[in-house]
């Protein structure tokens, strides 16, 4: 990430926010326990089935992560099932506490991101992503600035004037709760042009599917989030990118990145995989090669240049050590918004 945040975003969260995390959280313990069959391993020890838990809605980036993981990994025949299910709230906070209470579980792992380390802050969620298993980090991935196709705004520098001249009547969507990707970027972005990131109008939503809506039915004035999540709009017209938050500009999509259209800014997302806490060495060592022979596959090479997507793949130890970098690394930057 570009830039150091000098000023404070200033954010409260209210009581009311804080109940419906608390409620959410404790809907946790609320949940029946995932199953598991004593048939999902072969006689080599060969993971045969998994359940992929994904802490935000359908739609949104950890879901097509997760979902285009887990066909990817049947169609190349490393696993005989692979059952994805949704557990949102709190910003992912809430799929997080499920997958640390499923202690041992070898036969579940969470797709997860940037998003959740900064919602472990920003949401004072009691587990963190520390508490659990790092398996491998996959891709990372540049988020956009989009508008829908009746959108007043043509170019970046259109929206940036009228969002420095009306900070409040410009509202600013993004898939992911404060202290996520799609809230850094545009907090970044409006630093970086003079605009004080506590008068900047944000709204969270959770995950790009939901994001997606209000953007094209103008409940916002543009949105941030991941381009593999709006491919397929983006490709019928019914979206327009204004600028990408990467170095360089993303092969098939018109549209300059921010350093070019005058914002000195440059961002971008990541996504990984984690397991439950105190799960065997060899379960561990399963999931590793897994996720290990997944990157290896051609399927998985398709689907990253599909979806825009780099590769980033960084299995068990330096998965570790990066999320654990990336923890502190967080942790400041929300410190200099006031988030945390």
């Amino acid at each position: 990430m570009a830039n150091h945040l000098a000023k404070r975003m200033g954010k409260t969260v209210s009581s009311k926010n804080w109940l419906a995390v608390a409620a959410a959280l404790a809907a946790v313990v609320l949940l029946p326990p995932l199953l598991t069959s004593g048939s999902e391993s072969g006689a080599t020890g060969q993971l045969r089935a998994l359940r992929v838990l994904v802490p935000n809605a359908p739609g949104g980036g950890y879901d097509i992560t997760a979902r285009t993981a887990a066909k990817a990994m049947k169609d190349a025949d490393l696993l005989r099932n692979a059952e994805v299910f949704n557990l949102p709230g709190a910003g992912g906070t809430v799929g997080l506490g499920r997958t640390v209470a499923e202690r041992g579980n070898g036969k579940l792992v969470m797709s997860m991101g940037l998003g959740v380390v900064g919602s472990v802050f920003t949401n004072k969620a009691p587990s963190s992503l520390l508490d659990t298993t790092p398996i491998a980090k996959l891709i990372e991935e540049p988020d956009i600035v989009v508008v829908g196709k009746d959108s007043p705004f043509r170019t970046l520098d259109q929206l940036v004037t009228a969002w420095k001249a009306h900070p409040g009547a410009v509202p600013v969507g993004g898939g992911s709760s404060p202290g996520g990707p799609d809230h850094l970027a545009p907090m970044l972005m409006a630093k970086a042009v003079g605009l004080p990131p506590k008068q900047v109008n944000y709204i969270p939503f959770d995950g790009g599917g939901e994001l997606l809506a209000s953007v094209l039915g103008g409940k916002v004035a543009f949105g941030v989030s991941g381009i593999g999540e709006y491919r397929d709009q983006i490709q019928a017209g019914t979206l327009r990118v204004l600028a990408v938050t990467s170095a360089k500009r993303i092969p098939g999509v018109e549209a300059p990145t921010l350093t070019e259209a005058g914002v000195n800014v440059e961002f971008n997302n990541w996504r990984g995989i984690v397991a439950p806490p105190g799960i065997t060495d060899p379960d561990r060592t399963r999931l590793v090669e897994l996720f290990s022979k997944l990157h290896q596959t051609p399927q998985w090479r398709e689907a990253l240049q599909r979806n825009g997507w780099t590769d980033a793949f960084a299995p068990g130890d330096r998965f570790n050590a990066f999320l654990r970098e990336e923890n502190t690394r967080v942790a400041a930057v929300l410190h200099d918004l006031g988030l945390a």
